[in-house]
């Protein structure tokens, strides 16, 4: 048993390489940062956090010649103001909600299986669906709450153009790869599994009349995307303790009054944190992206909920959302149950 833990333990605190910039992560804090300093110059924060969303864009930046990178990224732009939108047009229709990101999520996770697009995966189309989802406006207000997170997405196509001019200049492009064959395991099953899995998430969380009910599907996705059921299990465990550690660091940070340009500086400074940290251990990198998804969510009402509220719905839905990621873990690795149930929505498609 000792082996066992110890064994589990170097798993969970190894430290990997990584070859990435470190202007990527400096970068990636412009393209969040810059709407949010806009917002704090004008006085109007709470628009400059659905922009800095939106901005999250630049983390689909991939490294290949500039003209591909480009039209990549665009297309993830689109991408992400199409599900923000849906996710804002979802919460006129509460019994929708369930249903509607879960088929999002499907077709999401298809589109980037089917292009075999790497980490962050569907994180980021998730969450801004889920936040957009339970963004309280009226109706009239859904052009303009796009029109917002769509200058983020800009914001990031503009920072990424720059970013790419000047590292391409000494850092050679990797080759565009093939587009791979359709492969129905990977493209249509992996994604059903994943996209049903966030849906009962969220339909979980209303159930139990989370208060911050978004943040299961995400900690869900984050966990499920994992590559093997080893990696799921692990990843759980780090997003567990990281956001445990993170609801403590989230706790210190939140005691200073920030005001609108300490919350720009606090995002930017956090990004950058994450960034360097995330493709070294996701664990550590948890810890910072705790507070980091709290600003970028709930900065704007910050002052009108109780910090210890907050914070403890955030950990119990990081719980749940592991949890049920950790489940569906099973469904996409184990063999047996893989096997069983591919064959069953092989029946049901036919």
């Amino acid at each position: 048993m000792r082996r066992s833990l110890r064994a589990q333990w170097a798993r969970l605190a190894a430290v990997h390489t990584s070859d990435r910039p470190w202007t990527l992560p400096v970068a990636a804090a412009l393209a969040s940062g810059l709407p949010l300093l806009t917002g704090a110059y004008f006085g109007h924060i709470e628009y400059g956090l659905i922009s800095s969303l939106g901005g999250m864009t630049f983390l689909y930046l991939p490294e290949t010649p500039l003209q591909h990178r480009m039209l990549w990224l665009m297309s993830c732009a689109s991408a992400m103001v199409l599900c923000y939108a849906l996710g804002l047009a979802s919460q006129f229709a509460a019994a929708m909600k369930f249903p509607a990101l879960a088929l999002m999520a499907i077709l999401t996770m298809m589109t980037l299986r089917a292009y075999r697009v790497g980490p962050p995966g569907g994180m980021f189309f998730i969450m801004a669906a889920a936040i957009g989802a339970y963004t309280p406006m009226r109706l009239e207000q859904l052009p303009y709450e796009v029109g917002l997170f769509a200058l983020g997405t800009l914001t990031a196509c503009a920072v990424a153009f720059i970013y790419s001019a000047a590292t391409l200049r000494h850092r050679a492009p990797l080759p565009v790869a093939e587009i791979p064959a359709f492969d129905f395991d990977v493209v249509v099953y992996d994604s059903v599994v994943i996209g049903l899995a966030v849906g009962l998430s969220l339909g979980l969380a209303q159930a139990l009349q989370m208060p911050r009910p978004y943040w299961v599907p995400v900690s869900c996705l984050a966990v499920i995307q994992a590559a093997s059921l080893r990696a799921v299990w692990i990843r759980q465990i780090q997003r567990i303790l990281g956001t445990l550690a993170g609801v403590g660091l989230t706790w210190v940070l939140l005691r200073v009054p920030l005001g609108p340009w300490g919350i720009a500086a606090a995002v930017m400074a956090l990004t950058v944190v994450v960034e360097t940290l995330v493709v070294r251990n996701y664990g550590i990198a948890a810890m910072f992206i705790t507070p980091l998804t709290i600003l970028l969510a709930d900065a704007a009402n910050i002052g009108a909920i109780p910090l210890s509220a907050l914070l403890t719905a955030r950990l119990l839905d990081t719980v749940v959302g592991a949890v049920i990621g950790l489940l569906g873990g099973v469904c996409l690795h184990h063999g047996t149950v893989r096997e069983r149930l591919n064959h069953g929505l092989r029946r049901i498609l036919a």
